[in-house]
């Protein structure tokens, strides 16, 4: 690894904390890594990627993935794929999630960095974020909202399946 990932600021993002753990910079514009740790209930839009692949790696915590029709129901140790052009999303069912996630080409770290605000020592809640500047920001990167959230009803939906196997 060319930079080290000790001390790599971590960043409100949309009410959970992200942090850069691998940036495109030393894979030469491969692919970057990044944590996401977020709360029960916890979900991004629906969105669609226009230029990157991405894969998550669920270390701890219950989520499902909504990748285009298909749930994948995943546990810590288990993980999906998103490829892009594929609406997809997630919506956290455990008290408490840790998720590492790769997007291959790298770029989009650039994207979480500039709709994100810095955690501060004394934080005990989420920063509040303004979604007009998540928008404007996500445009730049070619990433499209393309619905709302999944919510804890979207679990259980007729049409929804593909659990993942243990």
């Amino acid at each position: 690894m060319n930079e080290p990932t000790a001390g790599a600021e971590t960043f409100w993002f949309l009410g959970g904390k992200a942090r850069v753990l691998i940036p495109g910079s030393a894979t030469k514009g491969a692919l970057t890594v990044m944590q996401f740790d977020d709360t029960i209930g916890h979900a991004p839009p629906l969105h669609v990627h226009g230029g990157e692949d991405e894969v998550w790696v669920l270390l701890d915590g219950e989520i499902s993935f909504f990748v285009g029709e298909q749930r994948h129901d995943l546990t810590a140790g288990q993980v999906a794929f998103g490829p892009r052009g594929v609406p997809h999303s997630y919506l956290v069912r455990s008290a408490g999630s840790r998720l590492a996630v790769m997007f291959a080409p790298a770029g989009i770290e650039g994207f979480f960095a500039a709709a994100g605000t810095a955690v501060l020592d004394a934080d005990e809640a989420p920063a509040a974020f303004d979604l007009g500047t998540v928008l404007t920001a996500a445009a730049a990167v070619d990433l499209t909202v393309a619905g709302p959230p999944p919510t804890p009803e979207a679990f259980n939906a007729p049409g929804r399946s593909g659990s993942l196997p243990s």
